[in-house]
């Protein structure tokens, strides 16, 4: 039996139009939008589209999106005064800065300097500890994984004791992604590069969510009958029968695993339209939060 499809688009459509709402209210009641702050440095073409993605997606919404887009030669102080100016802007409420950063950037020291109530991304060291803490609240948690809870509280699967593997250990990703499972009562096993006997730890999931930048990297058989699969994997492979040569795929054998498990994302339009509403949320969230 096929799976049942998660789709990212229509969940993330229909949170996008209850903050089409709260926006026009916010508005109304302050006379401007709410406001994001992007800070990208250097020319990396990947980060530069992620960058268009989320201005269109502020657009979509009716926020305000304004970008600092820096050479690649910039300095640490540089980055951290511009940080600190959007920091001091009323107008935007939430900051995000673009990962990666150049190797001579210190990142944490970056992250750092952005506002607790503008920390949209939720990478703040702070944030994330909150995160990591029993009975804490982080003003804000990463949007990818808290994307991905959405779509499996959506999907009405069943996260309070059930086994979840995350494959992946990534500070963006894996790791936020186990704490937000343990704070819903999962059971969760972390495996990442090092892992022995990968593909037996997968069978024992009864939700897998892969974010290890692999394609096609978990096979179907890995998976425990009936699962649930969030696929947060986006690799590009060559395609010559397509149009453009190339494709988008998941960490997961989809064509497969489609098959084997009884709920999965597909790559594109599952975990992606996930993570800009999420964001788009987050700075709602700190919109009101700041007003």
């Amino acid at each position: 039996m096929s799976a049942t499809i998660i789709d990212g688009r229509v969940v993330a459509n229909r949170m996008q139009a209850d903050i089409v709402k709260e926006v026009d209210e916010f508005r109304s009641s302050y006379g401007y939008s709410p406001g994001l702050g992007v800070v990208l440095v250097g020319d990396d073409q990947a980060s530069h589209m992620y960058v268009r993605m989320k201005r269109r997606a502020c657009e979509k919404v009716g926020m305000e999106s304004v970008a600092q887009v820096l050479p690649s030669e910039v300095s640490q102080r540089e980055v951290e005064e511009v940080v600190q100016n959007m920091n001091s802007n009323r107008k935007i409420h939430g900051i995000l800065v673009q990962l990666p950063l150049p190797n001579h950037i210190d990142e944490q020291a970056v992250l750092s300097a952005v506002s607790l109530n503008k920390d949209v991304d939720g990478f703040h060291p702070i944030n994330i500890g909150l995160l990591a803490m029993k009975d804490r609240d982080p003003k804000f948690t990463p949007a990818t994984p808290t994307g991905c809870m959405e779509l499996l509280k959506d999907s009405g699967v069943q996260i309070e004791g059930a086994n979840a593997v995350v494959i992946g250990r990534s500070n963006i990703v894996g790791l936020p992604m186990a704490l937000l499972l343990m704070q819903a009562n999962a059971t969760v096993t972390v495996t990442h590069s090092r892992t022995q006997n990968l593909p037996e730890i997968v069978n024992q999931a009864d939700i897998v969510v892969a974010a290890i930048g692999k394609p096609n990297f978990v096979q179907a058989d890995w998976l425990k009958p009936g699962c649930t699969v969030i696929d947060v994997g986006s690799n590009v492979v060559d395609a010559p029968e397509t149009e453009k040569g190339y494709k988008y795929v998941g960490d997961v054998d989809f064509q497969q695993a489609v098959d084997v498990a009884g709920a999965i994302t597909k790559v594109p339009g599952g975990v992606g339209p996930m993570t800009i509403t999420m964001l788009l949320s987050n700075t709602m969230k700190a919109a009101w939060n700041l007003a």
